[in-house]
């Protein structure tokens, strides 16, 4: 079975004050009084908002002030009550909101796609120390999702987070077990719906959300072109469109990687902004999974980057996103029926969620 949700995601500034407070910690306790279910927070390696500053971990100077992005899920009613008090929690970046859909109950209810060959983004919320089969409940999940055919599997660490209703934060001098871990899959309906039957049976407990997606490329071959979606739907309220970008740390466009490429000339082109958050670890296609491990000389980690704009502007960034995944990357397209960027003389979009006559895929 399947209900009704929304994903909730924050992109602010690591440095964000509120009242003489971190933004990230006023905005996790707003969470947490809301007793909301799921939400993790996530510091991002490089990226730019609307004010086009860039941040990155590559420079020293650079890199005091890092995005952070949270996301955080729960029943549509839920989180629309943190909606009014997170606009003034937020004092700059951006706030999107997304339809997703819980899964509960047996995996065999589950209706992952309409068609078997739609494709679907499958989300698990782990704890960082869960373990199944001696190994992290994380990488076992990554090795399911891949023996299934789901097209690929990235894992991303919180630093903080709500995890069934209570606070979790990463402590330097913790074994932080319960520090939410985030696990992004994409594949057709059919893989997808396959990996649910094994991951349920071991996973009852688990937060799992699904979405609507359309992959547009894959280890550089094109599959389809982003959804054509209008600006507006019929009430008149905006609606957004996002890119994404799975790229491994070490993939190369050029002389550079291929996200620090993508980042630097989305900026050069005024794009409303970019963020790029590096795994730990995952796969792509037929490669096999990689990212930290002790014995490693180069770091082979897997990178996320996310594009959200107006439908408009996003068919441009696809241009950069087509080019620069030439070889490499899988590439996917989904609707953002809110969004709203705030900053000091800046205020776009809103928080009602647009209601297009027809979604994209459907």
């Amino acid at each position: 079975m399947t209900s009704d949700a929304l994903r909730l995601a924050v992109y602010f500034g690591e440095r964000d004050r509120l009242q003489g407070h971190l933004a990230s910690d006023v905005l996790l306790d707003l969470y947490e009084s809301h007793g909301l279910r799921t939400a993790i927070l996530v510091r991002a390696t490089e990226g730019f908002g609307i004010k086009h500053q860039l941040h990155t971990q590559r420079m020293l100077t650079l890199s005091e002030d890092l995005p952070l992005v949270s996301v955080a899920v729960d029943t549509p009613e839920r989180i629309e009550a943190v909606l009014p008090a997170l606009r003034s929690v937020v004092p700059g970046g951006l706030v999107t909101l997304e339809r997703a859909r819980l899964v509960t109950g047996s995996a065999a209810d589950v209706p992952v796609a309409e068609r078997l060959h739609d494709e679907a983004k499958l989300t698990l919320y782990l704890g960082r120390q869960d373990r199944i089969e001696a190994q992290s409940a994380s990488g076992w999940v990554v090795d399911v999702l891949r023996r299934h055919g789901v097209a690929g599997a990235t894992v991303v660490v919180g630093v903080d987070g709500m995890r069934d209703g209570l606070r979790q934060r990463a402590r330097f001098f913790s074994r932080n077990a319960d520090v939410p871990v985030m696990v992004i899959s994409v594949g057709t309906g059919d893989a997808i719906a396959r990996a649910l039957a094994e991951l349920r049976e071991r996973l009852e407990r688990t937060l799992m959300t699904l979405e609507r997606v359309r992959v547009c490329k894959r280890d550089g071959r094109t599959e389809a072109e982003p959804d054509d979606v209008p600006e507006v739907d019929p009430n008149g309220l905006g609606i957004w469109q996002k890119l994404t970008v799975y790229a491994g740390e070490q993939t190369r466009h050029g002389k550079h990687p291929l996200y620090i490429e993508l980042i630097h000339r989305l900026r050069l082109e005024g794009a409303a902004g970019a963020t790029a958050v590096r795994g730990v670890w995952g796969y792509s296609g037929d490669h096999a999974p990689h990212g930290d491990t002790l014995a490693a000389v180069r770091r082979r980690v897997p990178v996320v980057l996310t594009i959200v704009d107006r439908p408009a502007a996003a068919r441009r960034w696809w241009q950069l996103v087509d080019d620069v995944t030439g070889t490499a990357g899988l590439v996917t397209s989904e609707v953002v029926p809110a969004f709203h960027a705030v900053g000091p003389g800046i205020a776009r979009g809103g928080l009602h969620l647009a209601r297009p006559a027809r979604w994209p895929g459907g």
